[in-house]
């Protein structure tokens, strides 16, 4: 890759072709890896947490679960829409899934986005890979990764909790 160098206003010089930057955030849940995974493909419980936060949850979702299909997530902040939007390269149900990811105020900067989820003797662990990020955006975007994976933690253990619930009576973890 050639690199273009620019006069800065102190007189040193920057690259123009700075290379795109990558975050990794890993996060351990109690859920098991097919709730995990699940969890990013059923439009009802991503539009909770996926890209959502308490303040903003997504006020549309559209997933095609399938290699080549798509989805939107759509949130309004103010009087605008914001979208997420992308494609899925990868799916191996329960263990990986890759993406890429458009961002709302650079439609033009496509980003990948690799999620591991291996199995541990109780729940699992989920590893995030974001990369082809312009560097600019690499502190915020793990900011918010990091954020929207405490949403997937709170969307599982309400989903956990709800479905211990049977019949007015709360079942204990042994009657399961």
């Amino acid at each position: 890759m050639r690199h273009l160098m620019t006069p800065r206003k102190n007189g040193r010089s920057r690259s123009m072709a700075e290379r795109p930057a990558a975050i990794r955030i890993t996060r351990r849940f109690s859920a098991p890896p097919e709730r995990v995974f699940d969890a990013f493909l059923e439009p009802e419980v991503a539009g909770r947490w996926l890209f959502a936060t308490a303040l903003r949850p997504m006020t549309d979702v559209e997933i095609d679960a399938r290699v080549g299909g798509s989805f939107r997530f759509a949130e309004r902040r103010d009087d605008e829409i914001i979208e997420h939007r992308g494609e899925y390269i990868e799916i191996i149900p329960h263990r990986r899934l890759v993406f890429t990811l458009s961002m709302a105020d650079r439609p033009r900067a496509i980003t990948r986005v690799t999620v591991e989820i291996t199995p541990r003797k109780t729940g699992c662990e989920l590893a995030l890979t974001h990369e082809k990020m312009p560097p600019d955006y690499a502190n915020h975007t793990e900011e918010r990764w990091t954020g929207v994976l405490y949403g997937l933690g709170m969307t599982l253990d309400s989903r956990a909790r709800r479905s211990t619930t049977e019949g007015g009576r709360t079942m204990n973890r042994s009657d399961q």
